[in-house]
């Protein structure tokens, strides 16, 4: 393993052996592997921007080479228009992007027949961590491998599915690029889409890039809101508060954002996967900073039981599955006779925790790259999809059409929600 470290700030070869050593540091990694790395690792000033200087850093990588694209958009996007001119790429080259995947499904469309232009789409790994998630991934295992799940994983029985990643961290000095995303386009449009698309999806044959990539496209092909813009969207925007007893400015007040922008922090959606299986069943994805509790997870709501049992107390109530992904749980809530009346229903909770992988999830996609198998990778047509799904969403945001709500940092959202 060789890395090269390319940027346009500036690093002296001591600076950046302490910057790799201390990230190697932090991961735990084994010394030895670690001073192999040390010993071969470079960094080159280069602008990626510029022919020449991203010509000089291209051509002197060898086979099956990585080029990381930890940048904005607009830089990933004006550096590939560059490559996709260049003569003589490395033999096996292969491209890992972070997300966002262009701004609109227009955009993304068109990087899509750009990056076509440069490698194969099966050399293309475009970068959402989600897909790592130990909790994520074994929605596979829980669903396929358990025949108690699979035959109620439907509309005859499912009343709802909330996806849900609030977290209680606010901006955090992320201005820079989240002023400019906001929680629908850097969480839902992204991460809480393919998460419900793997909830969602029929049973695999087999797992391998081909078939689980065609199951989730054709979940998000399926998928449309719930109603209008109006009907089916809601955004609000953190306000002063106290979280802990760590105090949080507003929102507009933090450093570089842009009021204007009207950026909103907390971002909520509903959409139905049009198919049998799934018609009628609201999906709703959620998302949102500087909250009062930590939620993240996939809560499958089961509709109540037919009848109600004549000569007991009270009503069974509606069975839940709750898969958290930070940390890792699983819960099924059921019901059972009460412990002191055993004519009287009580609601108990079935749990365990889900051992955490020693990979984490980044390491599970950078596996996928190294190894080269797309797996765990986003691919084109599924990229566009996401997009296709929330822009009628952000045309109704930008006109103004959903009010955008407030609610103060440490609580839990603007009431009512």
């Amino acid at each position: 393993m060789r890395v090269i470290g390319a940027a346009t700030e500036s690093f002296t070869a001591t600076e950046w052996r302490k910057r790799v050593r201390d990230s190697l540091t932090t991961a735990k990694v084994d010394k030895g592997v670690r001073d192999r790395i040390l010993a071969s690792t470079e960094y080159r000033r280069t602008d990626v921007m510029d022919e020449a200087g991203l010509t000089a850093l291209v051509s002197d990588l060898p086979p099956d080479s990585v080029l990381y694209f930890a940048l904005p958009p607009k830089v990933s996007i004006a550096a590939c228009e560059l490559l996709a001119e260049m003569k003589g790429l490395p033999r096996g080259l292969r491209l890992a992007i972070e997300k966002p995947f262009g701004s609109d499904k227009a955009s993304a469309a068109e990087f899509n027949r750009l990056l076509e232009r440069i490698v194969p789409e099966k050399r293309t790994f475009r970068i959402d961590h989600y897909l790592g998630k130990a909790a994520v991934l074994n929605l596979l295992g829980l669903r396929f491998g358990n025949r108690i799940f699979e035959p109620v994983w439907n509309n005859v029985n499912v009343e709802r599915v909330d996806i849900v990643a609030d977290e209680t961290l606010a901006l955090e000095g992320r201005a820079g690029y989240y002023d400019g995303a906001g929680a629908l386009k850097d969480m839902i449009q992204s991460h809480l889409l393919l998460v419900m698309a793997l909830v969602a999806m029929e049973e695999m044959a087999t797992v391998d890039e081909v078939e689980l990539r065609d199951l989730m496209a054709h979940v998000l092909r399926a998928t449309r809101l719930m109603g209008t813009p109006k009907e089916a969207s809601r955004r609000a925007r953190y306000t002063a508060g106290r979280i802990g007893r760590r105090r949080v400015p507003d929102y507009v007040a933090e450093p570089g954002v842009d009021p204007d922008r009207r950026t909103e922090t907390l971002a909520e959606i509903t959409v139905e996967i049009k198919n049998s299986r799934w018609a009628g069943v609201p999906f709703r994805l959620r998302s949102g900073k500087a909250l009062g509790t930590e939620r993240r997870g996939i809560y499958v709501h089961f509709k109540p039981v037919s009848h109600d049992l004549q000569g007991l107390v009270n009503t069974a109530t509606p069975n839940y599955l709750k898969l958290g992904m930070s940390p890792e749980t699983i819960e099924l809530g059921i019901t059972t006779n009460g412990a002191g009346d055993m004519f009287e229903l009580e609601d108990t909770v079935l749990s365990a925790v889900i051992g955490n992988s020693h990979v984490r999830p980044y390491g599970e996609i950078l596996a996928g790259i190294l190894d080269g198998i797309p797996l765990l990778s986003v691919r084109g047509d599924v990229a566009e999809e996401c997009w296709r799904i929330v822009e009628p969403v952000l045309k109704a945001w930008a006109k103004g059409e959903v009010p955008l709500q407030s609610y103060a940092a440490g609580s839990d959202g603007p009431r009512g929600w």
